[in-house]
């Protein structure tokens, strides 16, 4: 059966992919190059990096921004978004080897366009690292950021976003479930009943809300003031969260992450700013912090969790502008995954 590795296990790579001025972030471009450039300096301090970029003349501005290009690996495709998250290859485990599983993406239920991102997969499979791994193309939608694995046989979902019908209309909850079991290798599925954070477009993506930091411990998006709008719906999902149980059939530790102050962009929209949108690394948790109070209390709960790692913290209030952070725009690959890793 698969096996779902959780975040925290040992890592080969992760991958990104820059930012180009034809895309979505061309009015903030040079800001949000800044916070790339710290993310892959941040990640070549530890392990491999892979960044898809558009061509010749973008890997060049690229490497102009980079510090360290020895662990760097460039592949040349062309996307819609750079929220890799969602579009990018799940690996899973079976008797020791990987497979690389490619889901459908639709552009988070029609969305958006999404074209390039859907053929993405295939045109890593033509690249390395990817060349010759095994991969499985799979007739379901799915995103990376809408679950979040415990590494032995659970995931954290939401229902607004598995069970919107604007992503495998006509399935229910339990063909869904199945589909799950059996490509992700799960037995427990943990339905949060969860609606988004003002200004996500994900149809309330998990990794926004709660992430599991073990097999025992899940850290979650909350919300202390009465009069913020988030309020009644983040205390209905952590009431959820308390019911949950372990494999030793004990309530998580549960691990409140505080809100930051809200940010709006130019039309006074809210953007999602939150601390569950942490990356986990080897040896390392990179922190999304906005210059906001609350970065510092979301450090320290994380490094309560994560006692064994270097917390780092990483500009991301330029990515929220495009209603996604740090997570969202990084897939890491396990150990062993790469013949060339």
């Amino acid at each position: 059966m698969n096996r779902f590795p959780a975040e925290w296990e040992k890592q080969s790579a992760v991958l990104i992919a820059w930012p180009h001025k034809s895309g979505d972030f061309s009015n903030r471009l040079e800001s949000v190059e800044q916070s790339y450039s710290v993310i892959a300096d941040t990640i070549t301090q530890y392990q491999k990096l892979i960044i898809v970029c558009h061509d010749d003349n973008h890997q060049q501005h690229i490497q102009s921004l980079v510090s360290k290009l020895d662990d760097i690996d460039f592949i040349h495709a062309k996307v819609n978004d750079i929220w890799v998250r969602d579009t990018v290859f799940l690996s899973v485990m079976k008797d020791g080897a990987h497979t690389h599983l490619n889901f459908l993406f639709n552009g988070w239920g029609e969305k958006y366009q999404h074209h390039n991102d859907n053929a993405l997969n295939h045109k890593l499979l033509n690249a390395k690292p990817f060349k010759g791994n095994a991969h499985k193309d799979i007739d379901f939608i799915l995103e990376g950021g809408s679950v979040d694995s415990d590494g032995i046989d659970t995931i954290l979902t939401t229902k607004q976003c598995l069970l919107n019908p604007n992503r495998n209309k006509g399935l229910t909850q339990q063909e869904i479930e199945q589909q799950l079991f059996l490509h992700l290798g799960v037995k427990r599925i943990f339905w949060l009943d969860q609606e988004n954070l003002s200004g996500d477009d994900t149809d309330a993506h998990i990794d926004t809300l709660a992430r599991f930091c073990s097999a025992g411990i899940i850290a979650y998006t909350s919300c202390s003031d009465a009069e913020d709008p988030h309020y009644k719906s983040l205390k209905y999902m952590e009431r959820q969260l308390q019911t949950f149980r372990t494999h030793a059939d004990e309530p998580y530790h549960l691990v409140s992450l505080p809100l930051p102050k809200p940010i709006y962009d130019e039309e006074g929209q809210q953007l999602p700013a939150n601390y569950a949108n942490f990356l986990i690394i080897n040896h390392a948790i990179m922190v999304p912090v906005y210059g906001d109070p609350m970065d510092e209390i979301a450090l320290q709960r994380l490094g309560g969790c994560f006692p064994q790692h270097e917390i780092i913290p990483i500009p991301c209030r330029p990515l929220v502008y495009q209603y996604g952070s740090l997570h969202c725009m990084t897939m890491q690959f396990p150990e062993k995954v790469f013949n060339a890793v």
